[in-house]
């Protein structure tokens, strides 16, 4: 019987259906358009660009050019790389132009339906950002479509990892700026720390189109970017302690918790460790929980979470002696990512590699309330769907479902469960080799690199031989796979730099490869094999070889024959090994079949051993199926298991939006704080003169200071008259005669307070006379903005760990989040406090060093001990005079990236140059 709600879905259609039949009319009207575009000259069409920002500027809406810049874009695609856009890509455009979400399947052509709302949103000239997942995507999307926005008459530039803020800056000046969303997170915050506003790189944050959406503003949403300054070596107490975990034994002296991810020590386990530790000469006091033990506590519990929770090959790589992270969800290396909190050092002294010290965290920012700055934001994906109402509470994103070119042919079928990890592994083992037999290519999905690699070797086992494709020739022997060699490919974080070419050519008949997540690889797997990439590897870049266009032909012909086996063969047959926790992930790997209605299938192999069956299932399972007469190697194959699987995923995704959602609830705190300090920052460095703040500060200083030691209305005999000398001497670093003021008859607060504002109001006069205003406007600016800086990274680690004890108010019926708010309001007054005290503090003290000591100007770096309140000027070495790794005087200004002068081998950075 057909329900109510399918009904009402076949006669009226669903609401996204509507929504896209909303966009029908403009997409024909671009159509009508295109004959008048196409008899435009080269110069004509480029001349529209002009014309367009000429409307604009006399008042047209950036709406009413959409249907004419759309056309003109489409002409100009065609013309430069031989691509026109499809109708159902006009639509993916206008949505993206409207700030929504486009989920468009794998192979529509996302990259391409970009430049429309890019080149649309280019032309107010306040630039356009196209975020990408990583540096190739980056590089490569730039450098194909600047042909397009290039002929058009708009620059283009790309942020990747390795550029000098010049190069980072002059890509930011461009219309168009392709880069990652981590160089572009890392950006912001880096400008953030500069001193003077010409070195900020970033121009403002207008309009973003953020690729694989999904992956950047979902998956990467619990992590924070962090810039962060090196604490002191303490090697080796991580370990000391790393020593003692390997004794412990699971169920005895600590227990774990798979689905909350946590694991704790046992009453027994703590006994244990206090001994051990107390052995070692490591325990301050009698015992392990005294709170000078809070450190060895902490990093023990971390020890313990290193060894447990995480797996080599699944959560990390060791490679060249570091320990690198790989993203769960796209399977890739993080290189410079690093765990907080000493978790990466522990797992460095797990794996016995040496150990980098500790960071303090100096600048930080979610993704989430990174890309929520954009006045605009859009984004693309093949799987948005399930994420919907997360894009929309917490971005206000719309995920609009495009259609396809080409109806979906492609075939998925019900999982098949197998009772044990063995009896599924020998059914992957049977489908690749039927597959691999018929000539059909099939694509293996596992969920991390040690499963991708224990496959391999099974694969190995049953006479197939793994191509290493860094080796020239072993593009040849892919294509021998073709014509039924028994050969395969494994793309995981390993292979990283093989990547296009193994997804490339992953379409060839009888192809077999075997790939971590897919997420995100901005590569399609066409059938056949891709031309273009094969072109490229065979005949090199030499454009002018008199045969490359013959040659070239010849190859076309051989993928287009290619393509014609493996479509008689079936397509391309996506395997799952096991499902992901999110459904956004095993969708991400349907999706690679069937691409522009190309004939595919689709399967998942699950085991009662898979992580998400084990965590998330019944024990009572098992027992079951064998009850029911499961022999081996019989799989149960239904329906209601897929629905049941589905089910699970639901709820593993509604706890991780949960979690998400609590951690922007805690970081939106700090990111109100943020806000204000980094537009304090920019003020003051844009300011001609902050001689009146710098005034006001000192004057609130010193009217605090008098009313602390003063009560209103108090009697002389009751003035706290040592203490009120005492903290002007500290704190201003004058000595003045309060102790004769106070037997005056008659005097006041109101006197006193006035009194110790002239008198320091007049020493800074003197300074500013001595020094000239030029040079005073400098001072003031560089110990305001280094105070500040140093009093919001102390600020930043306190909030962190407030973060981490403030759940303890729920014992007492408080509600965490509020009690968070309210103590971070009142330390962040209290940082405001102490800027005022500080800068006052230090103004009061500050000296130039005198000019026969300098060589040249003594104003190129500024040093600061912010802690002390001391404040030195120092310029560039003498000239002429040679550089003594021991005597930092002769170092003169040295790049933060540059070799450090001492001779450590370190960058100046992280050794003479390091934050104080």
């Amino acid at each position: 019987m057909i329900g109510l709600g399918t009904l009402a879905k076949k006669l009226f259609g669903t609401a996204n259906d509507r929504k896209i039949k909303a966009y029908r009319p403009r997409v024909d009207a671009i159509a009508a358009l295109e004959p008048e575009v196409a008899a435009l000259s080269d110069e004509a069409l480029r001349d529209r660009t002009r014309q367009f920002r000429e409307q604009l500027a006399n008042g047209t809406d950036l709406d009413d050019l959409l249907v004419p810049a759309f056309a003109t874009v489409r002409e100009a695609a065609k013309r430069v790389i031989g691509q026109r856009h499809y109708d159902v890509q006009m639509i993916g455009g206008m949505v993206l132009h409207e700030g929504k979400i486009s989920e468009m399947k794998t192979g529509e052509g996302k990259t391409l339906v970009a430049t429309l709302a890019v080149y649309l949103n280019a032309l107010p000239g306040k630039g356009v950002h196209v975020v990408t997942v990583n540096d190739y995507l980056a590089k490569r999307d730039a450098e194909w479509m600047a042909q397009i926005y290039g002929f058009l008459g708009l620059t283009t530039g790309v942020i990747v990892h390795g550029l000098s803020d010049e190069e980072r800056k002059a890509a930011y000046a461009c219309d168009v700026t392709y880069g990652t969303n981590n160089e572009l997170g890392f950006d912001y915050l880096r400008d953030n720390m500069k001193y003077d506003f010409d070195q900020m790189v970033q121009r403002g944050h207008a309009y973003a189109i953020v690729d694989e959406v999904d992956s950047i503003l979902i998956d990467e949403a619990r992590t924070p970017l962090i810039i962060s300054g090196p604490l002191d070596d303490r090697s080796d107490l991580y370990n000391t302690i790393d020593r003692f975990i390997p004794a412990m034994q699971n169920k005895i002296d600590y227990e774990i918790d798979e689905k909350q991810r946590t694991t704790s020590f046992t009453e027994v386990g703590m006994e244990k460790m206090e001994q051990a530790l107390r052995a070692a000469g490591m325990l301050k006091g009698d015992n392990l929980y005294d709170i000078e033990n809070v450190t060895v506590v902490h990093h023990v519990n971390q020890a313990l979470r290193a060894h447990t929770l995480f797996q080599r090959d699944k959560d990390y790589i060791v490679k060249n002696g570091e320990v690198i992270i790989i993203d769960e969800f796209t399977g890739r290396m993080m290189p410079g990512r690093r765990y907080s909190e000493g978790l990466h050092q522990a797992l460095e002294a797990k794996e016995k590699v040496q150990i980098q010290p500790e960071n303090q965290t100096l600048a930080s920012i979610t993704f989430q309330n990174y890309f929520r700055m954009y006045e605009k934001l859009a984004g693309m994906t093949g799987t948005a769907l399930t994420e919907a109402d997360e894009f929309l509470d917490i971005y206000g994103l719309e995920v609009l479902e495009i259609p396809t070119n080409m109806p979906i042919s492609r075939l998925d079928e019900d999982d098949e469960v197998y009772r044990t990890e063995a009896e599924k592994i020998r059914a992957i083992i049977r489908l690749i080799r039927d597959c691999h037999e018929r000539g059909q290519p099939i694509l293996v999905g596992t969920t991390s690199i040690e499963k991708s690699e224990h496959l391999a070797d099974e694969l190995k086992k049953e006479g197939y031989h793994q191509i290493d494709l860094t080796d020239p020739s072993a593009l040849a022997t892919l294509y021998k796979g073709a014509d039924g060699a028994k050969v395969f490919t494994v793309l995981n974080a390993r292979y990283h730099e093989q990547e296009a070419v193994i997804v490339s050519q992953a379409g060839l008949p009888s192809a077999i490869t075997i790939a971590t997540n897919m997420a995100g690889r901005g590569t399609d797997i066409q059938l056949g094999g891709n031309a273009d990439m094969r072109i490229r590897y065979e005949l090199g870049d030499d454009l002018d070889s008199p045969d490359r266009a013959a040659l070239a032909q010849g190859i076309r012909a051989s993928v287009a024959e290619l393509k014609a086996k493996a479509l008689a063969a079936g397509g391309l047959y996506v395997l799952g090994t096991e499902r992901h926790e999110s459904r956004r992930i095993d969708n991400q790997l349907r999706g690679r079949s069937g691409r522009q209605g190309d004939p595919g299938h689709s399967k998942f192999f699950l085991s009662l051993q898979d992580d998400l069956m084990r965590i998330f299932g019944t024990d009572r399972m098992d027992g079951m199926l064998q009850k029911l007469g499961l022999k081996e190697d019989e799989a149960i194959v239904h329906p209601w298991i897929n629905k049941a699987l589905e089910k699970a995923q639901q709820k593993v995704e509604a706890r991780n939006f949960d979690i998400r959602k609590n951690i922007l609830k805690f970081d939106n705190v700090m990111n109100d704080q943020r806000k204000v300090v980094f537009e304090q920052r920019v003020d003051l460095m844009t300011g001609e003169d902050v001689g009146e703040t710098v005034q006001a500060m000192r004057h609130d200083v010193i009217h605090d200071l008098v009313k602390k030691h003063i009560p209103e209305n108090a009697y002389p005999e009751q003035w706290d008259v040592e203490g009120l000398h005492t903290e002007i001497a500290d704190v201003l670093g004058i000595e003045l005669a309060v102790t004769d003021w106070a037997k005056e008859e008659g005097i006041a607060e109101e006197e006193v307070i006035h009194r110790v504002t002239a008198a320091a109001d007049a020493i800074m006069a003197d300074k500013a006379d001595r020094f000239g205003p030029e040079t005073m406007t400098y001072v003031e600016k560089a110990v305001l903005l280094q105070t500040l800086d140093h009093l919001w990274r102390e600020h930043l680690v306190t909030l962190d760990h407030l973060r981490q004890v403030i759940g303890f108010r729920g014992y007492a019926q408080r509600d965490p989040l509020n009690e968070y708010k309210t103590e971070a309001f009142t330390l962040f007054e209290a940082l405001l406090t102490g800027l005022r005290r500080a800068v006052t503090s230090q103004m009061m003290r500050v000296e130039l060093v005198p000019p026969e000591e300098q060589a040249v100007s003594a104003l190129e770096t500024h040093h600061l001990d912010a802690s002390s309140g001391r404040d030195q000027i120092t310029g560039d070495a003498p000239l002429g005079r040679a550089v003594d790794p021991n005597d930092p005087t002769t170092w003169g200004q040295v790049a933060r990236n540059a070799p450090c002068p001492c001779g450590s081998g370190k960058k100046y950075k992280h050794c003479h140059g390091a934050f104080v």
